[in-house]
């Protein structure tokens, strides 16, 4: 293993590998800064609204799901730590095809969460300031986005460190304020019972809760592109995983308790500023200072996940998957500007077209066709050994983690159905097409895939170098060191 500050000899493949400079510390902060964001500020009314008054439960066991994809991530990531996530994993248990088609939805994925908090921006935390159409506001919020996208990602991710601890500081008064409301007697206890809808059974509700609940947990999945760049994968990546999801996990179910407790479940879930709410009712707080908090979080979540699917389509365009228009970038600050502008334009279009749940629910379906993948893959990965001393989950995680993404997958309606099989329809066509342009290509052997599969990775699973490790992976190439840099031009993403 090399030392902090070497470079680690070149991979089979001939590109530079990666310096391991992440201690188990850092990659964990990492990992929280990527979970802990916006989601949980817009959608905790959608929760109450979905499930009940008991907005907590939701959110404890959309914890517990996604520890049993955390599993699956853990193991293939601490046997293959390279980057390239979902869609590198994929391409190895399935081919190149399935590795494209997985990439495709992290790609869509991205997309989707952008259009949602876009919308999620113009909600009522904006209302505290100034009352504007939500369209309007979401298109204007996208086109400043893509400028700051474009000017660059060193600029971008110095901007979220300062708003993750903005972010995460917010929550916080939201579970203080929760607390000093049971203390003077002010919250209504009864709530964090109330399980259930006049729709829904208690059993059902939670379950159709914990859809939009899960999507306050997404973002782990992008984590596995830094083992690669960790110093001991095998004992940092898990530790640094299970903990990062656990702390986001307490934070969430205290929000939640304080939700329920401060603000009865029909005025909670009409609101599109839910946490505000909560201020308003305990007091003490600002309610624009508050509504501030929100919005820089809503921003800082949207501004990374900009960041990540622009670049997942430049790397998806330079490796012949999507247009090669998408692969022009500035001559001066090298980003992906035509990347970020297509992209920018279907979040808009988006945005204009559903709701905050509506999206969320349709980013949700994409990551459980991505997961589903996954857990799947490390049940037909067993055969492989990879790096000899890796993380194993027991066999009943990603068996029961594959089986949750099935159950999460009936909760969803239909017209959120339609979208993502469109979404999938098309990603299908282009895999299909790749597929056709590769096929005079000679394959290089390799066991389960082995190195042949990671070499077709180049055109599928590089797609997932791009699009899952985000900036982490292709910023180098297109923010700075340019394509002409190759593979070794790579930066690491702020958490």
């Amino acid at each position: 293993m090399a030392r902090l500050g070497t470079r680690r000899p070149a991979d089979p493949q001939g590109s530079p590998a990666l310096k391991r400079a992440l201690t188990t510390p850092l990659l964990y902060f990492f990992i929280l800064g990527d979970v802990l964001g916006a989601g949980v500020y817009v959608l905790v009314g959608q929760v109450a609204a979905d499930a009940g008054g008991a907005v907590w439960v939701p959110l404890a066991v959309a914890l517990l799901l996604a520890l049993l994809t955390a599993a699956s991530y853990a193991e293939l990531a601490t046997k293959y730590p390279r980057a390239g996530g979902a869609s590198h994993y994929a391409t190895r248990a399935f081919g190149p095809f399935a590795g494209f088609v997985a990439g495709f939805c992290m790609l869509a994925a991205g997309i989707v969460s952008v259009a949602a908090l876009a919308r999620g921006f113009g909600g009522d935390y904006l209302s505290a300031f100034v009352t504007l159409p939500v369209g309007l506001v979401a298109v204007l919020f996208l086109a400043l986005l893509a400028l700051v996208n474009a000017r660059g990602i060193k600029e971008s991710t110095r901007a979220n460190v300062a708003a993750t601890v903005v972010e995460v500081g917010g929550l916080l008064v939201i579970v203080a304020l929760g607390a000093w409301l049971l203390l003077r007697g002010d919250g209504d206890v009864a709530r964090l019972g109330q399980l259930g809808t006049p729709e829904k059974g208690a059993a059902a509700a939670v379950l159709s809760g914990s859809v939009l609940a899960y999507y306050s947990f997404v973002g782990f999945e992008t984590s596995v592109n830094v083992a690669e760049e960790t110093r001991d994968p095998r004992r940092s990546y898990p530790r640094a995983l299970f903990g990062a999801l656990a702390t986001a996990g307490v934070v969430y179910v205290l929000v939640g308790l304080a939700a329920s407790v401060a603000v009865p479940t029909d005025r909670l879930a009409a609101s599109s500023g839910p946490l505000l709410e909560v201020v308003e009712a305990a007091g003490g707080v600002p309610t624009r200072l508050f509504s501030a908090i929100a919005l820089v979080a809503v921003a800082n979540g949207a501004l990374l996940t900009g960041i990540m699917s622009s670049r997942l389509a430049y790397g998806m365009a330079r490796d012949g998957l999507l247009p090669a228009v998408l692969t022009r970038v500035l001559p001066e600050r090298r980003t992906p500007w035509a990347a970020i502008a297509v992209t920018t334009l279907l979040s808009m279009l988006l945005a204009l077209t559903g709701s905050v749940a509506t999206l969320a629910s349709t980013l949700v379906l994409l990551l459980l066709v991505v997961f589903l993948m996954v857990n799947t893959a490390v049940l037909v990965l067993r055969r492989d050994r990879g790096e000899a001393d890796h993380f194993r989950a027991p066999t009943v995680l990603p068996v029961l983690g594959a089986a949750s993404c099935v159950a999460l997958a009936t909760q969803i309606e239909a017209e959120v159905w339609l979208r993502g099989l469109l979404v999938v329809a098309v990603g299908t066509v282009f895999a299909a097409v790749a597929a056709v342009r590769r096929g005079g290509r000679a394959k290089t052997p390799g066991p389960a895939g082995g190195e042949g599969h990671a070499g077709e990775a180049g055109s599928a699973g590089g797609a997932g170098h791009a699009g899952d490790a985000g900036p982490a992976a292709e910023a180098g190439r297109a923010d700075g060191a340019g394509p002409a840099d190759g593979p070794g031009g790579r930066t690491e993403r702020g958490g």
